[in-house]
């Protein structure tokens, strides 16, 4: 039996954002699984390794996650309320999230199918899911165990401001040591070092990860991969933006996906695909996967 290499742990969730005219949109999102559905899409292997209700929203969720083609068998459907986003304001971002005893809470790695962790090359952790508990503590432990079998740990903390308290940055911090491969934007920066200016900051991350490979995102700014010693920048593609939602889900998503089919690529020509993933995002409105026939497009400059 045929099992992912990438795997994405953590939280589905349905954003209901507030419309000018006062109605709720609800949308199927949330970080991690915006991350796999754009592995999936971009021709990973990859799966959400998460729980879902099993009302309409998880439905929702269930069926556009296997749209996209991710393995089915990691996510779990069970008897428990869904997690809710409220977003009450998107210019500038503003949340708030409902969900005690929520589905996603309820996730199970021992439920997940036999010798998937034989299998794993990548294995993704991040955002408000690393701050609910009892699932926090339980993927911070599923993490070191990953860590110790040699699988590459991908984090991605999505600063959100339930993660202010001390237990979120014990596990922050744990994270932080286990991780491969992080990617912050600079608004996360400034989440989680309010104290500090940007440059200490990013000094400071790299200080509690002084192993890992640290992908920057400015937004139209581009892209900084710092490893070791040398960093590298990507601008960002020139292209109408109908607005940045889900970008940096893309550009966490793509990244891996790029490194899983091709492990050996020159650093700059992985970023330039990373750069034009989160482009297509851009370019529609909401959390928007790309396919791997736009990002090609937008590569040759096709627009």
């Amino acid at each position: 039996m045929n099992h992912p290499h990438y795997l994405i742990f953590g939280e589905a969730l349905t954003d209901f954002i507030l419309q000018e005219d006062g109605r709720w949109l609800d949308c199927p999102g949330g970080s991690c699984w915006n991350v796999a559905r754009v592995a999936a899409r971009l021709g990973s292997t990859a799966a959400f390794a998460g729980a879902v209700s099993q009302d309409r929203f998880g439905s929702a969720l269930w069926q556009l996650a296997s749209e996209a083609g991710l393995d089915m068998r990691y996510t779990q459907q069970l008897p428990y309320p869904p997690l809710l986003a409220m977003v009450p304001s998107t210019q500038p971002p503003q949340y708030f999230f409902i969900g005690e005893n929520s589905a996603d809470l309820h996730f199970d790695p021992n439920h997940l199918p036999a010798g998937w962790a034989e299998h794993v090359r990548i294995a993704h952790f991040g955002c408000i899911s690393l701050a609910r508990e009892p699932l926090a503590s339980r993927l911070v432990q599923l993490a070191t165990q990953l860590a110790a079998r040699g699988t590459r740990i991908a984090f991605d903390p999505n600063f959100r401001n339930i993660m202010a308290t001390p237990a979120y940055r014990a596990h922050f911090t744990t994270m932080l040591g286990l991780a491969d491969d992080i990617k912050v934007a600079d608004d996360d920066l400034a989440g989680l070092f309010p104290e500090l200016n940007s440059h200490d900051a990013l000094a400071t991350l790299r200080q509690l990860a002084p192993h890992a490979r640290i992908l920057l995102t400015c937004g139209a700014a581009g892209m900084t991969l710092l490893t070791g010693e040398q960093l590298v920048h990507q601008p960002a593609f020139a292209v109408t933006v109908a607005d940045t939602v889900g970008c940096g889900d893309t550009t966490m998503g793509s990244w891996m996906a790029h490194a899983l089919e091709h492990p050996h690529a020159p650093i700059q020509e992985s970023l330039r695909f990373v750069a034009a993933a989160a482009a297509c995002t851009a370019r529609v409105h909401g959390a928007y996967a790309p396919t791997q026939a736009e990002v090609a497009q937008l590569l040759a400059g096709g627009g």
